[in-house]
């Protein structure tokens, strides 16, 4: 029991219960106010206390502010009868209509209401309702003792109207009043005309989808006739990598047919050396996405095969898939003539260089020969003491063993300089080849009264490239070092360091006459030369070397004396660094 500003609230224990196990409820109370005979308070109760008590016989007593009000629980007024409850008219649109059942409103009901009442003779203001329009409300509505519901824009359906009344001592009629009435669809909302709609839509995509097929094969067709045009070599393949096409130019080269072309048909045209590595490469763009590039023997209509350089892009539309992939083929034969001769004339040039050197070289195969003769004899004369001296014998074998691999290095260096062979990358360590470098020329260097120095940086990181190659371009730097300092003397130094953007730096640095100003953009220049007996092939071969390993090289004039010319060589990606031999800083090897 409750005293408050609007009268007597009575909560049943029940009702507490519903509540502490669903919060969500709502509590159902019952009220007595004003005109049960309770007197509202008017002013606070604070003065008195305690404000509420109750008496042995169940009364309660709560202190009003005025005075005492008194309630006994046993014996209040309780209506028990239901009100009974009617559905008295519906008015859609500003017309009404009689509450019947099976009533049928007109279309698009923008306003409906629905008045209902419920009959009670003992305090009917404190009636209460609640509605539900089945269809469209989900739970029952309470309008507040409103005696009619609001709804607009109600859409085309059956629909059942429900409400129930109680009344002032909470007393529900449940079953309550019903009324079913049906809103018809419009014209346009009908099922005739949402099919006739989702028709002409379906037909108006299928016109679309038709003009845009005729629009697409029109468009491949022009394109087509574009490729069939050019006077290169092209073709089309689909994401699979399937040939579709390939243009008129293709085929007159080839002898294929159009028919014999498709598919996996031109591979018939590949040289048969090189149709694995072409697939190969095939399949990793069509797997990636990526463009490629490659070059490849053709076979021509006359048996023959020619050089060709082949690239092949994807062609993707607007949400960046791919739909097919266009491609063409550029005839390289004459480069790779030139870059076959090219190859003979680095070739010439390095045996022309090696033969220059024949006496330096003999001179560097003597000294470990002649070591091994000198500890032969040596270990013959321990051996023939009595008793042998085995110990000192064993020590002389061991310098013959030595003796011999070093004499065996040296000619195998010299084997791979003479040996005319297609190039072949490799993991290279630059430090041993500067290094296999200045032993090969440290008679030539001697000779001339020159003394080597090297300057080597430890654990270089490795580089992918021809190591006879790169051997002929430090032999070419170091020869021209050492030219220079013919007639005074003087000191070669050759360093390694990694530069900027993962690259090795490679410097020959000499103390000679130095490169003269004038001519200094022309040293790297085919048959051009400051030497008199120069056949200015040297630099020229080196500079088309280092490019093809993606290095730059260049020259330099140093503070002091002489030139220094450099060349980069790019690092191989996740390349481990490697320690080389001969990595000491400061290293001179003099002759």
């Amino acid at each position: 029991w409750l005293y408050t500003a609007c009268g007597l609230v009575r909560i049943t224990r029940t009702e507490l219960d519903k509540w502490i196990a669903d919060p969500s409820r709502r509590i159902e109370t019952a009220v007595w106010d004003a005109a049960d005979g309770v007197r509202l308070r008017s002013t606070p109760a604070s003065g008195y206390g305690p404000p509420v008590a109750k008496t042995a016989d169940g009364k309660l007593w709560f202190v009003t502010g005025e005075g005492v009000q008194v309630v006994d629980p046993h014996h209040l007024a309780f209506n028990p009868i239901p009100p009974p409850v009617y559905i008295e008219q519906v008015t859609a649109n500003d017309i009404s209509y009689g509450a019947k059942d099976g009533l049928q409103l007109p279309p698009l009901v923008r306003d409906l209401v629905i008045d209902y009442t419920a009959l009670s003779f003992i305090e009917p203001e404190k009636v209460s309702f609640r509605v539900k329009l089945e269809g469209q409300d989900k739970d029952w509505r309470e309008p507040n003792n409103k005696r009619h519901a609001h709804y607009t824009n109600l859409p085309p359906r059956h629909y059942r109207f429900r409400v129930i009344a109680a009344n002032n001592s909470g007393v529900w009629n449940k079953e309550g009043a019903t009324l079913d009435f049906t809103i018809p669809p419009a014209w346009y909302q009908t099922n005739w005309f949402v099919a006739l709609c989702v028709a002409a839509l379906l037909a108006l995509l299928w016109g679309l989808h038709r003009l845009r097929l005729q629009q697409l094969r029109r468009e491949e067709r022009q394109f087509r006739e574009a490729v069939d045009s050019m006077p290169a070599i092209a073709f089309i393949a689909r994401t699979d990598g399937y040939r579709s096409f390939e243009n008129k130019r293709w085929l007159e080269y080839t002898g294929l047919t159009a028919e014999q072309a498709v598919g996996a048909g031109w591979q018939a045209a590949i040289h048969p050396d090189d149709l694995k590595r072409v697939l190969e490469r095939w399949r990793a763009s069509l797997a990636s996405g990526e463009s490629l590039e490659y070059e490849t023997r053709l076979r021509g209509v006359d048996g023959q095969y020619r050089w060709f350089l082949a690239r092949a892009v994807p062609v993707r539309n607007q949400r960046n898939k791919i739909v097919k992939w266009c491609g063409a083929a550029t005839d390289i034969e004459d480069r790779k003539r030139a870059e076959q001769l090219q190859a003979d004339l680095a070739h010439v040039t390095r045996v022309t260089t090696l033969g220059e050197l024949a006496a330096s070289l003999a001179h560097e195969i003597k000294q470990p020969i002649a070591g091994a003769i000198t500890s032969a004899d040596s270990c013959l004369r321990w051996l023939e003491h009595s008793p042998p001296n085995v110990d000192r014998a064993r020590a002389a074998a061991t310098r013959i063993k030595a003796d011999g691999n070093r004499a065996a290095s040296i000619i195998d260096k010299l084997r791979l300089l003479y040996k005319k062979a297609p190039p072949k990358r490799e993991l290279v360590a630059i430090n041993e080849v500067i290094g296999e470098m200045v032993m090969l020329l440290r008679g030539e260097a001697t000779k001339n009264t020159v003394s080597i120095r090297t300057d080597l940086a430890a654990g270089l990181p490795v580089v992918m490239a021809d190591r006879v190659q790169l051997q002929q371009v430090l032999m070419n730097l170091m020869l021209n070092g050492i030219e220079a300092m013919r007639e005074t003397g003087g000191v070669l130094t050759v360093t390694s360091q990694v530069g900027e953007q993962r690259r090795v730096i490679v410097s020959v640095s000499d103390t000679g006459e130095g490169l003269p100003p004038e001519k200094a953009d022309n040293i790297f220049d085919a048959f051009f030369t400051t030497k008199p007996q120069g056949s200015g092939m040297g630099l020229a071969i080196s500079k088309s070397i280092v490019e093809s390993h993606g290095g730059r090289i260049w020259a330099t004039a140093n503070e002091g004396r002489g030139a220094a010319f450099h060349f980069t060589l790019p690092v191989e990606a996740d390349s481990v660094h490697v320690a080389a031999t001969g990595t000491q800083t400061g290293t001179a090897i003099q002759g």
